[in-house]
């Protein structure tokens, strides 16, 4: 586990978020207003690299892009439910995609994403797991392949579990929270959303590709932060790292490269 960035009130830890767990634990001081995080649903997602059946079918009228190859992956062979009491334990609100897989207590207040992706191999809606005192709340955005939400700028998908940022800015937007932690980073969606919404966030994430790839989507942002120019101080920094990342590789930074059309932006070394 290490520090991998820390800048303009967002932090990313590369590593198993349960060894970071335990040295918050040990250390008894770290909490965070809300956990906002999409964890592994145990369904075997992408486990022969290939998200999507690879199949041209037809969503109203048009078609829809070929299966995405993301290198197999095994973790979503089982679910994260050892370490959710933990999560839960250092924060107040929390939003868990996904969390009709796992054993939450009830909620009053599911948030529910609307894929408007009828007629495919995906399902029709995400919901989310909340402890939030409010009443169900729905967001519709198509996010299929190249449709996707309208008004909204295209985004390459870069992780294979990857959610819309405007959904994401919108499951924040349903607290009151300044301090954010996803322990499940993947490539950076809710650091991206916090940033532009002024939070502090904290992102873990075990494998190093996505880490980098949510350095360049955080410094690619082009709107002015200066009033959350202090990053979220947490304990036991380490300090073999730089403030601005670590060092960029042709393997690491190819799926980005390749979705956005061109290398790291300044600033990655």
């Amino acid at each position: 586990m290490r520090l991998y960035y820390q800048q303009s009130g967002i932090t990313i830890y590369h590593g198993d978020c349960r060894d970071v767990l335990e040295l918050w634990e040990g250390l008894r001081t770290q909490s965070f207003d809300l956990l906002l995080t999409d964890p592994p649903y145990g369904i075997g997602v992408a486990k022969t690299g290939r998200v999507g059946s690879g199949k041209r079918t037809k969503s109203n009228g048009f078609a829809v892009l070929d299966a995405t190859d993301f290198g197999a992956v095994t973790w979503d062979g089982d679910t994260c439910a050892d370490v959710m009491p933990r999560l839960r334990a250092i924060t107040r609100q929390q939003i868990i995609f996904g969390g009709n897989y796992y054993d939450l207590p009830p909620s009053r207040s599911w948030l529910v994403w609307d894929k408007q992706n009828d007629a495919t191999d995906f399902a029709d809606a995400e919901l989310a797991w909340t402890n939030l005192d409010q009443a169900v709340r729905i967001i519709r955005f198509r996010w299929n392949g190249m449709l996707q939400g309208s008004g909204v700028p295209k985004e390459p998908r870069l992780h294979p579990t990857m959610k819309p940022e405007p959904v994401i800015r919108w499951a924040l937007l349903q607290t009151n929270c300044d301090t954010v932690l996803d322990p499940f980073m993947g490539s950076g969606t809710t650091l991206v959303a916090a940033k532009r919404l002024g939070k502090q966030a904290v992102g873990i994430e075990r494998e190093e590709r996505y880490c980098e790839i949510a350095v360049m989507r955080l410094q690619q942002e082009a709107l002015d932060f200066s009033a959350t120019d202090q990053p979220l101080v947490l304990d036991a920094v380490d300090p073999q790292v730089t403030s601005t990342g670590t060092r960029s590789t042709r393997a690491e930074s190819s799926l980005f490269s390749d979705a956005c059309g061109g290398g790291p932006p300044e600033g990655v070394r």
